[in-house]
């Protein structure tokens, strides 16, 4: 078991390892509890220790799987870019090099993206799907141009001063008033990721889309919205609501990092959903 403190949310008493998975090396972070595991995967540039404050919200004996892709982090970038197919690849390889078969699988914003594509993969090891502040990728409905350029380079995360200065109008909801404490999340990571395998998770988004795919996805599937999303309109959620046969949607009245910022409102929802046996779409 690790014990790591840095920042204002401190990863700790969780077993670390990295994994040689498809050519790549990977980071991956357990905490171990009992049934079902649930798999997180994070937003663009960002590393596992951003999502903290929503894994210590949730039960504490939820066992929970978090990773950097590579170029995040601690994974290294990778030599090549790469898609979504091959990233939902390296995660199954590296689930089932940890022991672990059936997951939950949860997808904040471009890991939303990942998530939708290991369902697809993975329809016999994904039990429930959970996709938060997330969209079908080139084929949706856009953010503000304003707003989208300033997500094209991974200074965000680099300069606390900069995050603070640009979350309310990046990120929307109660950051608006309180951007010092996205600032004090970015500081928790590892280590910023390269610049390399920033545009190499862009890369992955540009040219991908789960459109046609989402009626053949067949896991129940929680769709969480807020309202003040500038990144990823909430009309997006609806949009994959009507077409996921097992849907069902959550709307909230904050912003594209609420997962984070408003754990202790949203983590009781996830989880009533990943234990309710009986969820109608």
């Amino acid at each position: 078991m690790h014990c790591r403190r840095r920042g204002a949310v401190p990863v700790s008493h969780y077993e670390e390892r990295y994994l040689a998975v498809g050519g790549q090396r990977i980071r991956v972070n357990i905490r171990h509890g009992h049934g079902v595991p649930l798999v997180v995967c994070n937003g663009i540039g960002a590393s596992l220790e951003v999502l903290e404050p929503f894994v210590a919200a949730l039960d504490p004996d939820t066992t929970v799987i978090r990773f950097d892709v590579p170029g995040t982090g601690g994974s290294p970038t990778s030599v090549a870019p790469y898609g979504f197919p091959y990233l939902a690849w390296v995660l199954g390889r590296a689930l089932t090099k940890l022991g672990f078969n059936v997951v939950d699988v949860l997808g904040l914003s471009w890991g939303g993206a990942l998530a939708q594509q290991f369902a697809f993969q993975n329809p016999r090891r994904c039990r429930r799907l959970v996709l938060v502040a997330t969209g079908t990728g080139v084929l949706m409905v856009p953010g503000h141009p304003r707003v989208l350029a300033k997500m094209l380079t991974p200074r965000r995360f680099r300069d606390p001063n900069y995050a603070a200065s640009i979350a309310g109008e990046l990120y929307g909801g109660k950051v608006r008033e309180h951007g010092d404490d996205v600032a004090q999340i970015f500081l928790a990571q590892l280590h910023a990721g390269s610049k390399v395998g920033y545009l190499h998770q862009l890369l992955a988004g540009s040219v991908w889309t789960s459109l046609p795919a989402l009626p053949v996805i067949r896991q129940q599937t929680l769709i969480v919205a807020g309202t003040d999303d500038p990144i990823i309109p909430v009309a997006n959620a609806r949009i994959m609501n009507r077409l996921m046969p097992h849907s069902r949607l959550h709307t909230h009245s904050g912003g594209h990092i609420d997962l984070v910022t408003n754990a202790p409102e949203l983590a009781p929802v996830i989880v009533s959903f990943l234990r309710n046996s009986g969820v109608s779409p």
